[in-house]
């Protein structure tokens, strides 16, 4: 809620008084920007750097690869944080520490809309007791009726879908964490 308004900027930054609120004594001043606004492109920037200080202060590693990502780890459970513009998504092996999160992020932020995730960066989650499945029906579906293709012939997936999808034995691992 409102994630960019919590941030000072580094930048000297200025505006002209908006149409309809010019003051009548100065209608040429400007004035300087020192919290973030929409609109402005050092908004994202600002904000991420005081929620990664945050995490990191309350014990988060930053993924080495993805600078994005934070990492808690805790009596074997692990709990992963990934931020992208002003959203966040979590996880854990332990609700604990999903309860844990929430109340540290508002302690500090007025966050809204904390409950499961159904809907990421286009893709679609689903959360069953066997597994986290993801999928972009409702991209296709869309990019199917732009291009009018819902009347027209189905195709089957080009791989085989029962055969498991195995690790390259000469390939290099990339989870470094």
């Amino acid at each position: 809620k409102s994630a960019f308004l919590y941030e000072t900027i580094e930048e000297e930054v200025y505006v002209c008084q908006p149409p309809g609120f010019e003051d009548p004594d100065h209608p040429n001043k400007v004035y300087k920007v020192v919290k973030a606004i929409y609109g402005l492109h050092q908004d994202p920037k600002a904000w991420y750097k005081t929620l990664a200080n945050y995490l990191l202060e309350n014990g988060f590693q930053r993924g080495k690869i993805d600078q994005t990502l934070f990492i808690k780890k805790k009596k074997g459970d692990i709990l992963l944080v990934q931020i992208y513009v002003d959203d966040i998504i979590f996880g854990a092996t332990n609700k604990d520490l999903c309860k844990y999160f929430e109340k540290l992020m508002k302690d500090k932020f007025q966050m809204s809309s904390m409950r499961e995730l159904t809907f990421f960066l286009g893709l679609q989650v689903k959360q069953k007791k066997d597994g986290i499945f993801i999928s972009q029906d409702k991209y296709i579906g869309e990019i199917l009726r732009k291009f009018r293709l819902t009347e027209g012939k189905s195709a089957s997936t080009p791989i085989d879908t029962e055969k498991p999808l195995l690790k390259d034995p000469d390939g290099e691992d990339v989870d470094v964490h």
